[in-house]
């Protein structure tokens, strides 16, 4: 007990431990940035978004090798160096018999790596676990990619502490007087924090009895009184300077990489971009505390009330567009009176003949037969997930029906990943039937649209929407900036082999002649939550069921693309643009701006209807006549990437912050049983004004279905065992939605289908 009492003053105050709670007193900012990253790699923060992942299995190159974990490693030693380096600077003088020991920055790193070292165990540890559990890795993969990580992590620590050691002797040496006689005649405020630390370093030091030496031994601190006070600060100020260099060579590399971000080889993994991020971040706040002292907070406070007030006058506001639309038009007015001619009923009545004469061909395609069964596909939002489950259902499907499926389908509507996953296999049948040497159900289609698209996403948005954005070009004879717009939609069109970088009106041939079916994308508008209906040819009848006689006050719930926008170039619209706009998650995609006035920004389509099943049930509502007529029923498939009937789970363990966030959460948690509440009760009620028969098909991507995949589950997948919603999947995630159509539940669901097309 006696030599527990003895220890534990000795502890209390070593180096390491005064480090740690001086941390936690005066540094709270950066510890909360080591904090958001243990909340990240141990699957705390963003599990659902898949960004765990981005840190556990990082991708560069479209691999997960020793090159990318190589690069995570030397992240992993930047942020950390960092870390030291603004602790150094903001609070180094606490500690005056630093300034008195050899190396003094060496000695001070060392004793503050209390935290670094803790993330890089915890760090390591969930790694090792994910790639054993989830990745499938060898041993000797496993031990090969650790080693990338640890040549990284030691270059660059080697780096920083081989031009710390140069840099500090020579400024000590040369520079020191010269540095402080420009603090005396120019940077009045700067003079000031030199003086606040010289007052600290005179009468509020920090007690501190042991140190860790460079060999790691307990070193008991000398007494340091005899040494001038001002020196020993000086030896503290000459490292920022250090601090500013190692800020400019940061800035102009992510510059660099910014200027080249197109080319593969310039593209970091996701996790990579974050950590250059925040050690930018860490750096500044370290800058930011030097330069203003003990009104860092102030100034603080108000430098960021500077920056909203600025941002609110649109100084920062950066216009992503729409790329084949020509924003140097005048503006389509967004107004009542214009939206109300939507409405309009001679143009609904112009748009559903072109559609008749389509629903003509397409009935064509059965001459012969008994009346055939008209199919809607209708399939769910969700990133790279969704993308990939929706190809993976179509090409089951479609396949076990012979075909059939894609014959008989009239309409393709849905959000997000889904409707390029749709997209992508529509392309691949119209190839087909065009003779070109494609196969529609080929594993390697499934392979290119699951390959990875967050990393370039992030990298662009560090590399260029902050710090550069001015490459530019061409598309459609107009001209527009290489961003982060740009960056989504040439991943895109690498993970679709090319095949959809063209105007969406170049489908409208091959639509009309039944060929393919017909898709409309509807986005919807972030300003007041209508759709932007958009696809080959003008669709206005979508809002057909605004026209009332007998009621005038409607609100037009839809806006079609092609007539709003016809003054702007709506014809030239990219297709891939458009399922952009359908696809926009917040944050990572960019929502897009449209030539409106006042102007419209665009978000994804399932903010709406996540499931397609409305704008279906509309579609179907304009030719209700026709479909009695012409159909021996309609069959809806719902491609869905969630469960639809969920086990209702017991709310345990509520907490103040859960009172308090319930009733937002509530909403958010359940925003698609909302939506499938709904769309339930508009099928119900298209019974009453359709004749022939409603079938539903629900193809559903429920992990919980598949038990192979989540006997030996990791802890971040038991409590999400779906595939993360991002767009980044891991290799298990991949696996897992692919084995999922074997479900029992599915296989019922598409042998159904089959006795259905028969």
């Amino acid at each position: 007990m006696r030599r527990l009492y003895n220890f534990f003053p000795k502890l209390i105050y070593s180096f390491p431990a005064q480090l740690f709670l001086n941390n936690i007193r005066r540094n709270i900012v950066l510890v909360i940035c080591w904090i958001i990253l243990f909340a990240m790699v141990t699957g705390n923060f963003g599990k659902y978004l898949g960004i765990p992942y981005l840190f556990l299995d990082p991708e560069y190159l479209n691999r997960v090798n020793i090159v990318s974990f190589m690069i995570m490693g030397l992240m992993t030693a930047g942020i950390t160096m960092a870390f030291h380096i603004t602790c150094y600077i903001s609070d180094g003088h606490r500690f005056a018999f630093v300034g008195t020991l050899p190396r003094p920055f060496l000695k001070f790193m060392i004793n503050n790596s209390l935290i670094p070292l803790v993330f890089l165990g915890v760090y390591l540890y969930e790694l090792i676990a994910f790639q054993t559990n989830n990745e499938h890795s060898t041993r000797h993969l496993l031990a090969l990619n650790l080693t990338g990580f640890f040549l990284g992590y030691i270059v660059m620590t080697l780096l920083f502490s081989l031009y710390f050691r140069l840099t500090n002797k020579d400024i000590f040496k040369y520079m020191v007087c010269r540095i402080d006689e420009r603090l005396k005649q120019n940077v009045q405020i700067t003079r000031a924090s030199a003086l606040n630390k010289l007052d600290i370093a005179r009468k509020k030091q920090v007690r501190v009895d042991y140190y860790l030496d460079s060999k790691l031994r307990v070193r008991k601190v000398e007494d340091t009184s005899f040494y001038d006070k001002a020196t020993v600060v000086q030896v503290f100020d000459q490292n920022h300077f250090n601090l500013v260099i190692i800020e400019l060579l940061i800035f102009a590399m992510v510059l660099t990489l910014g200027i080249f971000k197109d080319y593969p080889h310039f593209q970091l993994p996701a996790a990579a971009s974050f950590m250059i991020f925040l050690t930018i971040f860490i750096m500044m706040f370290g800058a930011f505390r030097y330069w203003f002292g003990g009104w860092s907070a102030t100034m603080g406070l108000l430098f960021f009330l500077l920056i909203n007030y600025l941002a609110g006058e649109d100084f920062f506001t950066k216009r992503y567009e729409a790329f084949g639309l020509d924003y140097a038009e005048p503006p389509a007015p967004y107004t009542l009176t214009s939206l109300k001619k939507q409405a309009d009923s001679t143009l609904m009545e112009q748009d559903r003949q072109v559609v008749l004469d389509q629903l003509g061909n397409w009935r064509k395609k059965f001459a012969g037969e008994a009346k055939p069964k008209m199919v809607f596909v209708c399939v769910s939002g969700g990133g790279k997930r969704a993308a990939l489950w929706t190809i993976n259902s179509l090409q089951h499907s479609d396949s076990l029906t012979q075909g059939k499926l894609m014959e008989n389908t009239v309409l393709i509507t849905g959000a997000s990943g889904g409707l390029i996953g749709a997209a992508y296999f529509r392309e691949l049948i119209l190839r087909k039937k065009l003779g070109e040497k494609v196969t529609p159900y080929a594993a390697i289609h499934r392979q290119k649209i699951s390959d990875d698209n967050l990393n370039p996403l992030i990298f662009s948005l560090l590399a260029n929407d902050l710090f550069v954005g001015f490459t530019k070009f061409k598309y459609a004879g107009i001209q527009y900036e290489r961003d982060r717009a740009y960056t989504f939609e040439n991943q895109l069109n690498d993970a679709t082999e090319g095949m959809l970088d063209k105007p969406v009106t170049d489908y409208a041939h091959f639509e009309k002649k039944a060929i393919i079916p017909m898709m409309i994308l509807s986005p919807t508008v972030i300003n007041d939550g209508r759709k932007i209906y958009i696809a080959s040819r003008p669709v206005s009848f979508m809002n057909y069921e605004t026209h009332n006689d007998h009621y005038r006050h409607s609100k037009v719930s839809g806006i079609d693309f092609m007539r709003f926008f016809h003054e702007q170039g709506s014809p030239q619209l990219r297709f891939l643009s458009a399922l952009r706009m359908s696809a926009t998650f917040p944050y990572i995609t960019p929502n897009t701006t449209l030539p409106t006035d006042p102007p419209i920004q665009i978000m994804d389509a399932g903010i709406s209807d996540n499931f397609g099943l409305s704008d279906a049930i509309r579609f179907l509502y304009a030719f209700r006549s026709w479909a009695d007529e012409n159909t021996s029923g309609v069959v809806f498939i719902s491609i869905r990437d969630s469960p639809k009937l969920q086990n209702i789970t017991r709310n345990s363990g509520t907490t103040i912050v859960d009172v308090l966030t319930q009733p937002i959460s509530s909403v958010y948690n359940n925003f698609e049983n909302f939506q499938d509440i709904n769309s339930d009760l508009a099928l119900g009620e298209a019974q009453s004004w359709l004749r022939v028969p409603i079938h539903r098909i629900d193809i559903q991507y429920q992990a919980e279905s598949y038990v192979p995949i989540l006997r030996n589950m990791d802890s971040i997948r038991q409590n999400n065992a779906r595939a993360s919603l991002s767009w980044r999947l891991t290799t298990r995630e991949k696996e897992g939605i692919v084995e999922n159509i074997n479900s029992t539940r599915n296989q019922a669901e598409i042998n159904k289908l089959v006795k259905l097309l028969q």
